[in-house]
């Protein structure tokens, strides 16, 4: 039931979620799922709904004592893990490896963070040596199958926008070797800094990783404008070509900024005029494909849009009134968080929200329920979220027509406009196909 229920929560944050490597996770089988840390909690939680069979998490004490929070740590069977950091006594760490020891010699998959903690950095952290412990640990000591790890890289669009978009991308398994423990039972420092280091290896290829952050905020610019434009090999904001052609740029960005550093700084020039004038134009890069623009394809488009509105407006108009106002309540608490760190936000909508809202739509089931009766209580308990979902759906609907009429007026009342901005797009393209060539 939990998974289910955090599955459903996962899907209703973020608009999109694709899992690519599936395949590379064993469907049974003691497994290690090595994840890097970018969203809080949110990593946790997509894991935990999303992935390919049901894993044990490693997770930080402290969450343990946190309301709500703990009990769901609990309830999905999470192994704590006492931090330094966290004024804990590190001596029951012993503890901890012994769980995931008969975990994993029970054919469990056990998921855990060994950069150690989230974060908004470019580039991963240093691991923690605690993976390749467990790792070798648990075959050293385990004589039925191999241990397999499964490195996973978590990317997110925009990972503090509701609505925005998620990939899991899982990387090819490692099977660990079995070596012989030390007199106090652990594996040797050797074995567990030579693992150590080819892990942080194995999660670099599917993950995004920046040294610094231009070089991060350039991809980004430049991917939205090169996802957006027909041609070979290019999908309209598919999410596993965002992904490769970020991960391809940002490990060659370091060196085209040492050898061609002219060009790099004239991408750089016409990313910036182009986002100018698309924002003067009041438009969007994936709203301006050109094939989508034309009076059929956007008369056909917008009529089947506004019947989906038509539907949809009785429940919108009820799921606006109830949510709304909760969502303006929420707001300050999101701020404060977002003044802390970037990589909380997500995680503090989600559980703002978690909060607040049933709470709402208990209320409304009370006030049903003195006036009418258990059963009215009940359908508009269910009601309610419904509602919210319908309301959520009509806007997404109706930022896609709005955006498309723009892309046709803009096209068909400022036809030179729009040609100077087409150009203006596939100059950049071009120039990044470029680019992309004098990558070694």
């Amino acid at each position: 039931m939990w998974r289910k229920l955090i599955s459903l929560v996962v899907r209703v944050f973020f608009r999109r979620v694709v899992i690519t490597g599936a395949e590379h996770v064993p469907p049974t089988g003691p497994v290690l799922l090595l994840l890097n840390h970018p969203n809080s909690l949110v990593d946790p939680l997509l894991l935990l709904g999303l992935a390919p069979r049901r894993v044990v998490f490693l997770a930080k004490e402290p969450l343990f004592r946190i309301p709500i929070v703990g009990m769901l740590t609990r309830a999905m069977g999470s192994i704590p893990v006492y931090r330094r950091m966290d004024g804990a006594d590190t001596s029951q760490n012993r503890q901890t490896f012994e769980r995931v020891w008969q975990e994993l010699a029970r054919g469990g998959a056990i998921a855990l963070f060994p950069e150690g903690t989230s974060h908004s950095d470019p580039k991963m952290r240093p691991f923690k040596t605690g993976s390749a412990r467990m790792a070798l640990g648990a075959a050293s000591m385990n004589p039925g199958p191999p241990v397999v790890i499964v490195p996973g890289g978590l990317y997110y669009t925009a990972k503090v926008t509701f609505r925005s978009s998620a990939v899991l991308c899982f990387g090819e398994p490692i099977t660990v070797v079995s070596e012989p423990l030390g007199r106090d039972g652990e594996p040797t420092q050797e074995g567990v800094r030579a693992l150590t280091a080819r892990l942080q290896e194995a999660l670099s290829k599917v993950t995004l990783e920046a040294d610094q952050e231009e070089a991060l905020r350039l991809v980004t610019r430049a991917e939205r404008i090169f996802s957006s434009v027909e041609g070979p090999g290019t999908k309209d904001r598919d999410l596993t070509r965002q992904f490769a052609l970020r991960q391809r740029f940002l490990r060659g960005y370091a060196q085209l900024r040492i050898r061609m550093p002219d060009r790099i700084a004239a991408v750089e020039q016409m990313l910036a005029r182009y986002d100018a004038e698309l924002g003067a134009a009041g438009m969007a890069p994936e709203n301006m494909l050109e094939s989508r623009l034309t009076v059929g394809t956007v008369t056909r488009n917008a009529a089947i849009a506004v019947v989906t509105l038509l539907l949809l407006a009785p429940l919108a108009v009820v799921g606006v009134f109830i949510h709304l106002p909760a969502y303006k309540i929420t707001g300050p608490l999101i701020t404060r968080a977002a003044k802390v760190e970037r990589d909380v936000v997500a995680t503090t909508k989600i559980f703002a929200a978690a909060a607040v809202f049933p709470l709402i739509w208990f209320a409304i089931a009370w006030l049903v329920w003195r006036r009418w009766g258990v059963a009215y209580a009940a359908l508009a308990f269910v009601l309610c979220p419904v509602s919210g979902y319908g309301a959520l759906l009509f806007v997404e609907q109706l930022d896609r027509l709005v955006g498309s009429a723009r892309g046709l007026s803009l096209r068909l009342l400022r036809p030179r406009a729009f040609r100077r901005l087409e150009a203006q797009r596939r100059k950049i393209r071009e120039a990044i196909l470029a680019l992309d060539g004098e990558i070694e």
